[in-house]
C-alpha cells in the first residue's frame, strides 16, 4: 500500500515538474487569438449587410470606428488585463507552431476582399455622402490594423513574409515601413533622432508629418545604403521601397479599372486613415522615454523601460500583443504568441484602443500622460525625451511635482535602507 502511495506522490511531483519546466504547458489563449484574423472577417461582414439593405442596416457603414474607438476599449474595461507569461522553456514550442504563423497570415485574403468591397459600395452613385465616410472609415481601421499584421510578418528573416508583409501595407501605400521599421526605428528607438518615438510636449498632430516625412526619408536613405554595398543603384528592381510602392499602385490600379475612378477618393481616404492610426500607436508607444547616453556619447542599450505597455487582454488578442512592446524591442524576432510582460516595463492607463482618441485631443493626452512620465523618471527631468520647443515652458511647469515626487522616492528609499539595516 505505502510503495502505491509513494508511486503516485512520485508521478504527481513528476507532472509538477514539467509543468513548471513548461512540457506541458497550453497557451490558454490559443483559440482566443483568432480574434486577429477575424476582423477583417467582421468588416466584410458588416459592408456585405450593408450592401444587402444600405437603409435599414444603415450602421453598418460605421463598423470600424465603432470596433476600434468604442467596442474594443469597452471590452478592455470590463475583461481587464493579463500579465501571465509562457514559461521560458515553452517559448521554443510556441516558436515553431507553425499554426501561430498561420493566424497572421490569414488576415491579408479578408483584408483585400473587405477593402474591395468597400471600394464598390463607395462609388456607386446611390451611396449616400455620409455612408461613404463611414465606409471609408471602416476600411480604413481594419487596413490600420493590418499594417500590425505586417509589422509581425516584417520581421521574420524568410522572403516570403516579407513579401506579404508588404502585401498588407498595399492598401494603405505604407510599404516603406517595412524598410524604415526594422532597420531604422529599432535602431533609433527612444531617441530624439527617431521619427517615430514622441516627445513629451509633442502633440500628436505636430508629431504626425514629422515621423511621417522622416520615416520616408529614413527608409530611402536606409535602402540607398543596403543597396550600394551590393554594387546596385536605388532604381534597381532589387529596391524593396520601389517593390513595395509597386505592389500599392497595382492595388489601387486593379480596384480603380473594376470599381471606377469613383473609388479613388475612397481609396486614397482610407490609406490616410488607416496609415495615421499606425502613426498613433507609434506616438503612444514611446511617448517622452529616452535612452541615457554614457560617457562617451554613446546610447545605452534599449531596456523595457524605454516602451509604454499595456496587458489589457482584447487589445492584444487583435494586436498579436503589439502591448508587450518593451519584450518586442529585446527580441524583435519574437513572435508575438511568445512576448512576456515585464514588471519593470512603463504601463499605460488603458490599452492601445483606449488611448487613440486622448492621443487626438492634446490637452487630455498631456493630463493622461505628462505626470506618468515624470513619475516613471521619479521626478528626474533630464532624464525625458522633451519637445525642444516646449522644454523650458514645461520644466517650469512641472517643476513643482517634479521635486516632490523625487522626494518622495528618496523618503521611501530611505525608509526601505533603514528597515533593511534593522
Amino acid at each position: 500500500m505505502n510503495a502505491k502511495v509513494n508511486d503516485a506522490v512520485q508521478k504527481h511531483e513528476e507532472k509538477d515538474t514539467s509543468l513548471q519546466n513548461g512540457q506541458d504547458w497550453k497557451d490558454p489563449k490559443r483559440y482566443l487569438w483568432l480574434l486577429g484574423p477575424a476582423l477583417p472577417g467582421i468588416g466584410l461582414a458588416a459592408l456585405t449587410g450593408y450592401a444587402i439593405a444600405p437603409k435599414k442596416l444603415k450602421a453598418l457603414a460605421w463598423t470600424g470606428p465603432a470596433l476600434v474607438h468604442g467596442i474594443i476599449p469597452a471590452l478592455d474595461r470590463a475583461i481587464g488585463e493579463d500579465q501571465s507569461n509562457p514559461p521560458e522553456s515553452a517559448v521554443r514550442t510556441l516558436e515553431q507552431d507553425k499554426y501561430y504563423d498561420r493566424i497572421v497570415k490569414a488576415f491579408i485574403p479578408t483584408q483585400y476582399a473587405m477593402t474591395f468591397m468597400g471600394a464598390w459600395l463607395a462609388s456607386r452613385k446611390k451611396t449616400p455622402i455620409e455612408d461613404k465616410i463611414g465606409l471609408t472609415l471602416t476600411v480604413g481601421a481594419i487596413n490600420g490594423v493590418g499594417i500590425n499584421t505586417a509589422h509581425e510578418l516584417g520581421h521574420k528573416s524568410n522572403k516570403l513574409n516579407k513579401i506579404l508583409a508588404m502585401a498588407a501595407l498595399a492598401p494603405t501605400g505604407y510599404t516603406h515601413f517595412v524598410v524604415e521599421h526594422n532597420f531604422g526605428h529599432h535602431k533609433r528607438v527612444a531617441t530624439p533622432e527617431d521619427p517615430a518615438s514622441s516627445r513629451m510636449g509633442e502633440s500628436f498632430w505636430k508629431f504626425l508629418p514629422r515621423t511621417v516625412i522622416g520615416g520616408i526619408k529614413s527608409s530611402v536613405k536606409i535602402e540607398k545604403a543596403r543597396l550600394a554595398r551590393k554594387g546596385k543603384s536605388f532604381w534597381s528592381l532589387d529596391n524593396e521601397l520601389l517593390q513595395g510602392w509597386a505592389m500599392s499602385a497595382g492595388f489601387f490600379g486593379a480596384t480603380t479599372l473594376v470599381c471606377g475612378p469613383r473609388a479613388v477618393p475612397f481609396l486614397a481616404a482610407q490609406a490616410v486613415y488607416g496609415a495615421s492610426l499606425l502613426e498613433s500607436v507609434n506616438y503612444i508607444e514611446h511617448y517622452g522615454l529616452l535612452r541615457q547616453k554614457d560617457k562617451n556619447g554613446k546610447y545605452e542599450r534599449t531596456k523595457p523601460e524605454h516602451s509604454w505597455n499595456s496587458n489589457h487582454i482584447v487589445t492584444n488578442l487583435f494586436l498579436y500583443q503589439l502591448q508587450r512592446h518593451s519584450d518586442h524591442h529585446a527580441h524583435p524576432a519574437r513572435s508575438f504568441q511568445a512576448l512576456r510582460h515585464f514588471e519593470k516595463a512603463p504601463q499605460l492607463p488603458g490599452g492601445y484602443a483606449s488611448m487613440l482618441l486622448p492621443a487626438y485631443v492634446p490637452n487630455w493626452w498631456y493630463e493622461e500622460m505628462d505626470k506618468r512620465v515624470i513619475d516613471h523618471y521619479e521626478g528626474d527631468l533630464s532624464k525625458i525625451n522633451w519637445d525642444p520647443d516646449r522644454k523650458e515652458e514645461l520644466t517650469a511647469k512641472y517643476a513643482d511635482y517634479a521635486a516632490r515626487v523625487a522626494a518622495e522616492v528618496k523618503a521611501r528609499r530611505e525608509s526601505s535602507d533603514s528597515e533593511e539595516a534593522a
